[in-house]
């Protein structure tokens, strides 16, 4: 055997290969770039469509918490009505020829009492004809207007110069404290409450906003200070865009049970209003333009039968359904109402 097999083998120190000590290439590295634009892009998207998610959610919760607030204040009024002191039923009330500086008859003031179930609920259909003007570029034309009177839930306590119901068992009057305190019963036998008195109607304008439509509402001013019979007007809520209303009635006026509903003046003589249906179109403040209402909206006597309309100022818009085609998103809300005291004491 050679000598040389019996040397130690020495291992020869090799360079790492080639494979290892290349870098990306060209066409890797743009394969790279491309993926990761294609999760970016997929990302950004999730973020704009949660975005967008959020916040026609958040939206939508605005339009139902203006609904909820609107119908907060309308419904215990409506449910209110007809109810006078300690009796129940306008026909009980005598001094029925007062009346506001807007021309608002308060009470009855029929002397044959053929009317008298529309003292504590009246209203307008399609149109504002109040005695005082709306403000600003005022009402939305083709809305209507609901009227309350009744007495106050609580019994007044002041003494200054008001419009009171004196009410016992049996009867009741309208008085001015100031004047007729003496006709008022004494506390033992009787009750006073301040008279209330509100005519709802939708305005063109929010008082922040042009082009707002807005909830407002005239109101007996009676704090002692003013006329009694001023009125003034307070902004409820905006967003409010349309405001549409019917009467259940009771042709007999004895069942107490609503057998149909008519628009306001077109309640029957002899009738008895015993509940009010409500529908409320609220609107966005903002338009959303990633968002088109192409909605047809029915409610109320809007029938698309007779029409459609995108403008409800346009002349003729009364009674037409509403297709607005704008960026706005809407909420539709309807309530019936029970009055409390339809069917008198």
């Amino acid at each position: 055997m050679s000598k040389l097999s019996n040397l130690p083998m020495v291992r020869s120190r090799r360079s790492p290969s080639r494979a290892r000590l290349r870098g990306v290439s060209l066409i890797e590295l743009m394969v790279a770039l491309v993926i990761s634009l294609v999760l970016i892009a997929g990302a950004i998207q999730v973020y704009l469509y949660s975005r967008e998610n959020y916040e026609a959610n958040e939206g939508f919760a605005r339009l139902q918490d203006t609904a909820r607030f609107a119908l907060s204040v309308i419904e215990p009024d409506i449910r209110m009505a007809n109810s006078w002191g300690l009796v129940k039923g306008a026909g009980f009330v005598e001094m029925r020829n007062l009346n506001t500086e807007c021309g608002l008859a308060l009470a009855v003031d029929d002397p044959d009492n053929t009317k008298d179930v529309m003292a504590s609920l009246d209203g307008s259909n399609n149109q504002y004809n109040f005695g005082c003007a709306a403000r600003g570029n005022g009402a939305v034309a083709s809305s209507d207007v609901l009227i309350v009177q009744r007495a106050s839930v609580a019994p007044s306590t002041v003494s200054d110069d008001r419009l009171l119901v004196c009410s016992t068992r049996t009867f009741a009057r309208l008085v001015d404290n100031s004047t007729d305190a003496t006709m008022c019963p004494l506390p033992d036998i009787g009750q006073v409450n301040d008279l209330v008195a509100n005519v709802y109607y939708i305005n063109r304008d929010a008082e922040q906003r042009e082009g707002l439509p807005t909830l407002r509402r005239w109101g007996l001013v009676n704090n002692g200070t003013a006329p009694m019979t001023d009125m003034d007007e307070v902004e409820i809520v905006p967003g409010v865009e349309d405001m549409q209303i019917q009467f259940g009635i009771d042709p007999s006026g004895t069942s107490g049970v609503a057998s149909g509903y008519v628009n306001p003046g077109a309640v029957p003589d002899g009738a008895q209003v015993v509940s009010v249906r409500v529908w409320l179109l609220i609107r966005a403040d903002t338009r959303d333009l990633s968002y088109t209402n192409n909605e047809t909206y029915e409610y109320g006597d809007r029938d698309a039968e007779n029409g459609t309309t995108s403008d409800l100022n346009d002349p003729g818009a009364g009674g037409r359904a509403y297709r607005p085609e704008d960026n706005f998103r809407r909420l539709l809300v309807t309530r019936t109402i029970q009055v409390r005291n339809s069917m008198g004491t």
